[in-house]
C-alpha cells in the first residue's frame, strides 16, 4: 500500500485563499471588540482552525487526502519549528494548542462521515468542533477555570453551530453530501427525500421548529455568560454574539433554509452590537417575551396578575409550555424522553433562563417540587409515539399530572394556596375539555386518551387512531366524559365563592373562556365532523378586559 506523500512543508490550505475570513463568518470572532493584543493571538488559532475546517470541507479532496493535511496540521501543532505558517503562529503566540487539536479530531470526522444518526451523535460532534473555540477565549481573558463560563460557552458554541448547520442544509448536502441534522429526525419528514422536497413544507417545518426548539434552549443556558466574564470587552462580544445568534432563530423560525438561503445582514449584526453596549435584558423579560409570543388565551388569565406574581405565573406557564413542545414536538421518542429528563436535572440544578425563574418561582410562592415533576411525569406519557390509557383511572392520573399540577402551582402564586382543591378540580376539568376538543388532532399524532376500557365497553377495539375515534360508536363515550366536564364545570363555579374570589379572579377568567369553548363542543357534539372550536376575537378581548378587573366575571 502506498504512504501519504510528506506534507510537513510549507501551507496545507487547499486555496489560496481561505473560504472565509473572520470578517464574513456568520458570528463575531475576532472582532474589534476584543483587546488588541488578545486580538492577535486570537486571529493566529482562527487562521489554523480555518485552514483545517477548509480541508475538512474541501469537495476536491479525496478523505485519505483529508485526513493526511489533517495529521500533518496536528504534528506540526507538537513542532514549535514547525515549517506550517499556521502551526508557527499558534506556537509564537501560546495560545490553543490543545483547543486546536480537539477541533482537528472533528474535521477527520467531516472526512468521512457524511449522516448523524441522532441529537447526541450531532451534539458530540459540536463539543469537538465549536465549543474549543468558547473555552479558548474563556482561558484566553483568564475564565479558564471558571466551570459555570465554562458551561455556558459550551452552550453557546453548540448553539452557533447547530444554526450554521441549519443554515447550510443544502449547500452542504449539495457540495458535500453531508447533511447534519440526524437521519431519526428527518425520518419524521418522509426521510431525507421527503425532508428536501420543496413541496413538504409543513412536515420539515416541524422538524426543523423541533430542532430550534434545542438551539433555543442552549441559547437561554448560553444567556448568563455576560454576567459571568471578568473582561468587559469579551462580555460585550459574548452578548453580540447570544443577540445575532437569537436573531438568526427568529429567522429560521419563519423562513425555510430548503428554499432559499437564511442569514443575517449588516443591520442585523448592528443591532445585534447595541443591544449588547446596553443594559442586558433580565431574566424574567426573556421569559415574558416568550409568553408573549406564545399568544395563549392561559396568558389573558395571567394578566389579572401584576408584579412579582405575575413574573412567577409567567415562569409556570413557560416552563409547562417548553415540555409541552418537546413532548408534541417531530423529533423521535427516545430524543422527547432524553429532553424531558434533562428538565428533571433542570429542577434540581437550573441551569437556564427558564429553569432560574422557575426556581425563583417556587422560592417565592412555594410551589412544590412535586408539581414541576408531575407535569414531567405527565409529557413523558405524551412523548410516547403510540399513546393509549388502559383505564378511567390512567385518564385520570394522567389529567392530575398534566393540568392538575398548573392548579396546585397556579393557586399558590394567586395567593390562594388553601384553594389548592379547587385548583385540582378545575385542572381536571380543563383537560377533559382539551381532550374532547383535540381527538382528531390527537388521533393524527397517535394519541387516544380516551381509556381502553370505555372503548372495550362500547366494544370499540383497540387499533389505528383514526379508526378509533372514526368509529360510529365514539361519540358516545366523548359524551359521557362531557358530562363530567360539564359538572366540573358546575363544582367549580359553586366552590370558586368560599375562597378570596379577588386572588381568583386568573382562575374564573379562564373558567369563562374554557366554559365557552365547552358550550361549543355540546353544541357541536362528538360524531361525525369535529371542526375545533375557538374564541371569537371579541371574547379574547372581554377577558382581557375581565382580567384588567373590569366587568363580572359570570
Amino acid at each position: 500500500m502506498s504512504q501519504p506523500r510528506p506534507l510537513e512543508t510549507g501551507s496545507l490550505a487547499v486555496g489560496a485563499t481561505p473560504t472565509r475570513d473572520h470578517d464574513t463568518e456568520n458570528f463575531p470572532t475576532a472582532s474589534l471588540i476584543l483587546a488588541k493584543k488578545l486580538r492577535a493571538k486570537v486571529m493566529a488559532f482562527y487562521r489554523f482552525v480555518r485552514v483545517a475546517d477548509d480541508i475538512g470541507d474541501s469537495p476536491d479532496l479525496p478523505p485519505e487526502e483529508k485526513i493526511a493535511r489533517l495529521d500533518a496540521m496536528e504534528r506540526a501543532l507538537d513542532d514549535p519549528a514547525s515549517a506550517v505558517p499556521e502551526a508557527r503562529r499558534m506556537h509564537a503566540t501560546g495560545v490553543g494548542v490543545e483547543e486546536a487539536r480537539l477541533m482537528l479530531s472533528a474535521f477527520r470526522q467531516d472526512a468521512v462521515k457524511r449522516r448523524y444518526a441522532d441529537w447526541a451523535e450531532l451534539e458530540d460532534y459540536c463539543r469537538r468542533s465549536a465549543d474549543p473555540v468558547g473555552r479558548m477565549l474563556l482561558r484566553l481573558h483568564g475564565d479558564g477555570d471558571n466551570r459555570a463560563a465554562n458551561a455556558a460557552a459550551d452552550a453557546l458554541c453548540t448553539a452557533l453551530q447547530v444554526l450554521n448547520h441549519l443554515q447550510d442544509l443544502v449547500p452542504d448536502r449539495d457540495a458535500l453530501d453531508r447533511i447534519y441534522l440526524p437521519e431519526s429526525w428527518m425520518a419524521l419528514a418522509g426521510g431525507e427525500a421527503g425532508f428536501f422536497d420543496p413541496a413538504n413544507t409543513a412536515r420539515r417545518r416541524e422538524v426543523l421548529d423541533a430542532a430550534l426548539d434545542r438551539v433555543e434552549e442552549a441559547l437561554d443556558r448560553a444567556e448568563a455568560l455576560p454576567r459571568l466574564l471578568k473582561a468587559r470587552r469579551l462580555a460585550i462580544q459574548s452578548a453580540m454574539t447570544i443577540g445575532c445568534a437569537r436573531r438568526l432563530l427568529a429567522k429560521l423560525r419563519v423562513a425555510d433554509p430548503v428554499l432559499g438561503r437564511v442569514a443575517l445582514g449588516k443591520p442585523d449584526f448592528a443591532k445585534a452590537l447595541l443591544a449588547a453596549l446596553r443594559q442586558p435584558r433580565s431574566e424574567a423579560a426573556i421569559v415574558a417575551g416568550r409568553v408573549s409570543r406564545a399568544g395563549s388565551s392561559f396568558a389573558r388569565g395571567m394578566a389579572a396578575l401584576k408584579g412579582e406574581r405575575r413574573r412567577a405565573l409567567w415562569a409556570v406557564y413557560a416552563f409547562c409550555r417548553a415540555v409541552d413542545d418537546i413532548a408534541d414536538g417531530a423529533m423521535p421518542e427516545a430524543e422527547k424522553r432524553r429532553c424531558l429528563a434533562a428538565w428533571r436535572a433542570k429542577l434540581a440544578a437550573p441551569d437556564c433562563v427558564l429553569s432560574r425563574e422557575l426556581a425563583w418561582a417556587r422560592q417565592a410562592y412555594g410551589v412544590p417540587l412535586e408539581e414541576c415533576q408531575a407535569m414531567i411525569a405527565g409529557m413523558e406519557t405524551d412523548a410516547a409515539d403510540r399513546l393509549r390509557l388502559e383505564s378511567e383511572a390512567d385518564l385520570d392520573l394522567y389529567c392530575r399530572r398534566v393540568a392538575g399540577s398548573v392548579g396546585a402551582m397556579a393557586v399558590r402564586i394567586f395567593g390562594a394556596p388553601e384553594a389548592e382543591g379547587f385548583g385540582l378540580a378545575l385542572g381536571h376539568t380543563f383537560q377533559l375539555t382539551n381532550i374532547l376538543r383535540d381527538v382528531d388532532e390527537d388521533a393524527e399524532r397517535e394519541r387516544v386518551y380516551v381509556p381502553l376500557d370505555l372503548l372495550a365497553k362500547a366494544g370499540i377495539p383497540d387499533g389505528k387512531a383514526a379508526a378509533i375515534v372514526g368509529d360510529p360508536r365514539f361519540g358516545a363515550i366523548c359524551e359521557g366524559l362531557a358530562r363530567q366536564a360539564e359538572a366540573g364545570f358546575a363544582r367549580a363555579a359553586e366552590e370558586i365563592g368560599r375562597f378570596d374570589r379577588s386572588a381568583l379572579l386568573p382562575a374564573a377568567v379562564m373558567m369563562w373562556g374554557y366554559r365557552r369553548l365547552f358550550e361549543r363542543l355540546r353544541a357541536r357534539g362528538f360524531s361525525g365532523p369535529r371542526p375545533r372550536p375557538r374564541l371569537s376575537t371579541g371574547e379574547k378581548l372581554r377577558m382581557a378586559w375581565m382580567a384588567l378587573g373590569f366587568g363580572r366575571v359570570a
